[in-house]
């Protein structure tokens, strides 16, 4: 008896979990409580989608990994400027900067430059990162994903939601990285001038958000991705969303799941007219 009643327990939470995903804008998401593995959220969690700046992320592990000197100085190369996308940065080519503050730059305010810098400049070079990425992402059972470059510029830049979340768990055990993604702003030094660049995650720092991991990305063809691990109701609850049409779709999914963690559930299916993530 008690066996059956677990089993219809587990049923009715499954119904009433995914009858609670169907608002979701984003076209994958996955939400799950870190400490006890249980999915709380899901829709698509198994597509195989482009991930875009989300990749940043394992850019950062896999250069953390190397152990290099962190305060040796970087200089932003010709190598370094988006031929992808032709997008814009304001890290102008020779910058010279701290290994430091290249990170800071492509994990906070999603520096593409910054990104391909680090990817340049790592240990045996660009051919070297990407067989690091590869080594790394079949340590951590991420069987379906596929990274080729380090920015997530480029759409063969894959991933499901399953795999992502993996990816987050990991990242998040990294102090640098939990420090760099949960910073709103910082100044950097370019060229003797001190310049303030922003995180483009626009509910960190604000109240009501304890956020211990962030990460958001955007390409045409990955539309608005964020993953984010935050504390909620007493737990550690990391959250993947992908493939959002608009700003205020994304950030509409991650208001209702924290709303939804910390059980407060009559509030999940209001309009809202938060600031979007950026």
């Amino acid at each position: 008896m008690n066996k059956l009643h677990n089993v219809l327990l587990s049923f009715v939470f499954f119904a009433v979990t995914n009858a609670f995903a169907l608002p979701f804008g984003s076209q994958s998401a996955l939400v799950i409580d870190e400490n006890s593995g249980e999915v709380l959220l899901e829709k698509n969690s198994e597509n195989i989608v482009p991930i875009a700046s989300l990749t940043k992320l394992m850019t950062a592990m896999v250069v953390l990994d190397a152990h290099q000197d962190m305060d040796a100085t970087i200089s932003i190369d010709e190598q370094d400027v988006d031929t992808i996308k032709h997008s814009t940065s304001r890290v102008p080519v020779g910058a010279t900067l701290p290994r430091k503050d290249v990170l800071q730059l492509a994990l906070m305010s999603s520096d593409n430059r910054a990104a391909a810098a680090l990817a340049r400049t790592y240990p045996g070079g660009k051919e070297a990162f990407s067989a690091a990425v590869q080594t790394k992402l079949q340590g951590l059972g991420m069987l379906h994903t596929t990274i080729e470059e380090p920015t997530g510029l480029s759409s063969h830049n894959t991933s499901t939601a399953a795999d992502l979340v993996k990816m987050a768990s990991a990242a998040s055990q990294y102090p640098d990285i939990t420090r760099i993604t949960t910073d709103s702003r910082d100044l950097i030094n370019i060229k003797g001038r001190k310049v303030e660049y922003h995180n483009t995650n626009g509910f960190v720092g604000k109240k009501g958000w304890d956020i211990l991991l962030s990460k958001t990305g955007y390409t045409t063809e990955a539309g608005r991705c964020i993953i984010m691990k935050i504390k909620a109701a007493g737990k550690n609850v990391i959250m993947v969303l992908l493939n959002a049409s608009a700003n205020s779709m994304r950030s509409r999914d991650a208001m209702n799941i924290r709303r939804f963690v910390s059980d407060e559930r009559v509030a999940l299916y209001k309009p809202h007219h938060a600031k979007p993530v950026i």
